[in-house]
């Protein structure tokens, strides 16, 4: 068994998929399908029962390459916070579920919600109160384009 500490969880040990050889530092692993590894961890992380721990939303954020910053602005949070959750290893349960249902849709190839959330984002800068113009035809009440 190899304690994989390298993708920063303490928790992650590999039964097999990994070869050890000799370098000139001493013994070097080189694990075979890192990706696959890191997907199949991170299957287990959203599956698990509990919220997650910082370190864990540290690894899922990272395997969706966003930034503290990019999370944060699609939570509508400040970097600082997300900073701050990952460090204390406590987040809102909402937090917790989004970041879950982020990845599960990275993986299943289904960018909807997160497109639509970015969407969202960016219809945040022109808050206020804006025209909504409703028409309607045969097929029923239509906001305008």
């Amino acid at each position: 068994m190899y304690h994989y500490r390298e993708c920063g969880l303490r928790n992650v040990w590999l039964a097999n998929g990994f070869d050890q050889h000799e370098t000139p530092y001493g013994p070097g692993i080189a694990i075979h399908d890192l990706p696959g590894l890191h997907r199949a961890i991170a299957r287990g992380l959203i599956s698990k029962g509990g919220k997650l721990t910082g370190s864990e939303l540290r690894f899922l954020r990272h395997e969706m390459d966003l930034s503290q910053a990019r999370l944060a602005s699609l939570l509508g949070n400040e970097a600082q916070t997300v900073a701050l959750w990952e460090k204390r290893g406590t987040q809102p349960k909402i937090a917790d579920r989004f970041i879950r249902a982020l990845w599960r849709e990275q993986d299943q190839g289904n960018a909807q919600i997160r497109a639509m959330i970015e969407r969202l984002v960016d219809t945040d800068a022109g808050e206020g109160e804006a025209r909504i113009v409703a028409e309607q035809d045969d097929g029923g009440w239509k906001v305008a384009a």
